[in-house]
């Protein structure tokens, strides 16, 4: 039985507009994948008769494998913002894998991932077109998850316990909004500076900066697409910026325009 992951997504960008544009799911894995993959994600749309709708995300630092009809593929972490072109009528499929859980695939450091693709057949022992319009084909939401499961269950690796440590420490990230420097991170998880980046950059494929910056980055958009009054002052002080322009400029040099700009597109729909 499929089971919804409750949690917002927070990398959704406009999410009122993209709402009224397509259908998010986002589902548990079975039990025996979840030291691996955080969740699958589809996404579902007709624009028939409509025009095409161009949706944006602020990645997290995840390999994900997507099954789509133009490029099925393996996505190291993206560090810019992702955009999508959705037209006609289609679904998309996601698998999300936790935070350094695809070292253990890849067999190397997933930096060597980041900002690339891979077809699927580089990790996994499958034919790309035969499992891309296995799943995307697939009577329902269950059926696609099903097969892209099979897929990974067959190339899984040992358990590493690294992956839980890395989880714990985006986790404390996440939650603590004094974490602004990559030293006070290295501390909490008791961890050195330098032991820190080449444990993110063997198994992340980002730096803990990144990791820092692009939290904080979410929590800007989810703040300013809720439709509430956001005073960026405090915001920025919150969240551990020197102050508003610091903010602003990190939010436009990623998203593309200014927080005020976005929630004001972000609340229009």
């Amino acid at each position: 039985m499929l089971r919804p992951v409750s949690s917002i997504p927070k990398g959704v960008l406009e999410p009122a507009r993209a709402k009224e544009k397509l259908r998010l799911a986002r589902l548990h894995p079975s039990d025996d994948l979840a030291p691996f993959v955080e969740h699958h994600w589809i996404v579902a749309w007709d624009l028939r008769e409509q025009a095409p709708h161009v949706q944006s995300t602020l990645p997290y630092p995840c390999v994900h494998v997507v099954f789509e009809r133009k490029t099925t593929a393996i996505y190291g972490v993206m560090r810019g913002p992702f955009a999508y072109r959705l037209e006609g009528r289609d679904r998309v499929l996601g698998v999300r894998f936790r935070a350094g859980a695809f070292r253990g695939f890849f067999g190397k450091p997933v930096g060597k991932l980041t900002d690339r693709t891979l077809p699927l057949s580089a990790i996994f022992d499958v034919d790309d077109d035969a499992i891309r319009d296995a799943v995307l084909d697939a009577p329902d939401d269950a059926a696609m998850i099903a097969i892209a499961e099979s897929m990974v269950r067959a190339a899984l690796p040992a358990p590493d316990p690294t992956v839980a440590l890395i989880g714990a420490i985006i986790a404390r990230a996440e939650a603590d909004p004094s974490i602004t420097r990559v030293d006070r991170l290295a501390e909490v998880a008791g961890l050195g500076v330098r032991d820190l980046q080449r444990l993110f950059a063997d198994y992340v494929g980002v730096s803990p900066k990144w990791v820092i910056r692009r939290v904080r980055l979410h929590e800007v958009a989810f703040r300013l697409s809720r439709g509430e009054a956001v005073e960026l002052t405090r915001l920025s002080h919150e969240l551990g910026y020197f102050d508003q322009a610091h903010l602003t400029r990190d939010f436009k040099a990623v998203v593309g325009r200014s927080p005020s700009d976005y929630q004001d597109a972000a609340t229009r729909a």
